[in-house]
């Protein structure tokens, strides 16, 4: 069975100011989103979901619809505040989206193939998105999922700091735990040099430039969504009340772990990556995809 592409985009886009996972970076004007979904087709990959909010659903048809038609199937899920939130609760009093997490749950009725999840706004090549579906492709086992990691010294931005999931790797190569630091960035170590740390109300601490980190390019069999449902149900309640609370993808494997309901291989990617969380990190971004035409790894017109 070919495996399905989802892609999170529905996202606020805060710290860009603006619909990042629709905006030109490519020589021709592609989004980046246009790179993933071009890798995608290249792999094997049958069928992609964007999940996106409804106000973005013409334009999304809009922009991509004339690219893939004939092509590979594709749909939509909408990520709306109320999706999977118990009823009892009443009506969600927020703005930002529930996170990845529920973006991912928001798919289910779109998604019956093993699939993989990206994010729209950041750019994985075609090594991932051929290790991923090679995985999703012959992995028979209900419970085994599958992450790209990437070193963290790979993707950091120049101008601020980052969200990240730190990943710690058992002696098999399995996913032991993954944190969300949503504050990752690089500073002077005096005599020690740059250091990559991560803040959080405690203090600083350092991360070894090659710590593996999730840029939410994860891998599951359907198995998984009734399992994710449940951790929702319970994360809305406990959170219903906190309008900035998000249920993440790591959040979402941790609790499998944890509960020995599913393990998570990880496979090293030492490939470029790059993506955008400010609107100052776009010429690298556009500099970096120009390059990679020049250099034949992608035609001069895309579609």
């Amino acid at each position: 069975m070919q495996p399905t592409l989802l892609i999170l985009a529905a996202g606020m886009g805060s710290r860009y100011g603006g619909v990042k996972q629709l905006d030109q970076f490519g020589p021709n004007g592609e989004t980046i989103i246009d790179y993933s979904l071009f890798d995608a087709i290249r792999a094997g990959f049958g069928k992609v979901v964007f999940i996106i909010r409804e106000e973005l659903r013409d334009d999304f048809e809009e922009i991509f619809r004339p690219k893939l038609e004939g092509k590979i199937e594709y749909d939509y899920a909408i990520q709306s505040l109320q999706s999977y939130v118990p009823a009892d609760l009443g009506t969600v009093q927020r703005t930002k989206p529930w996170g990845t997490g529920h973006a991912m749950l928001c798919a289910w009725e779109q998604t019956s193939a093993p699939f993989a999840v990206i994010n729209a706004d950041d750019f994985y090549g075609l090594e991932a998105f051929q290790v991923m579906g090679d995985f999703l492709r012959t992995n028979t086992d209900d419970q085994l999922h599958a992450l790209v990691g990437y070193e963290v010294k790979n993707t950091l931005s120049e101008n601020g700091s980052v969200s990240r999931g730190v990943c710690s790797v058992d002696e098999n190569g399995n996913l032991a735990s993954v944190i969300e630091r949503t504050k990752i960035y690089e500073k002077d170590g005096g005599a020690a040099g740059r250091q990559i740390v991560y803040e959080e109300a405690e203090g600083v601490t350092p991360l070894a430039p090659e710590t593996p980190v999730s840029m939410n390019f994860w891998g599951f069999k359907p198995a998984v969504f009734p399992l994710v449902r449940e951790q929702f149900e319970a994360y809305a309640r406990a959170n219903f009340d906190l309008p900035k609370a998000e249920f993440y993808i790591p959040t979402v494997m941790t609790n499998l772990i944890q509960q020995n309901q599913g393990h998570c291989k990880v496979f090293r990617s030492r490939s470029e990556w790059f993506g955008v969380t400010y609107p100052e990190d776009k010429p690298t971004v556009q500099a970096s995809l120009k390059r990679l035409h020049d250099e034949g790894q992608y035609p001069q017109q895309l579609w």
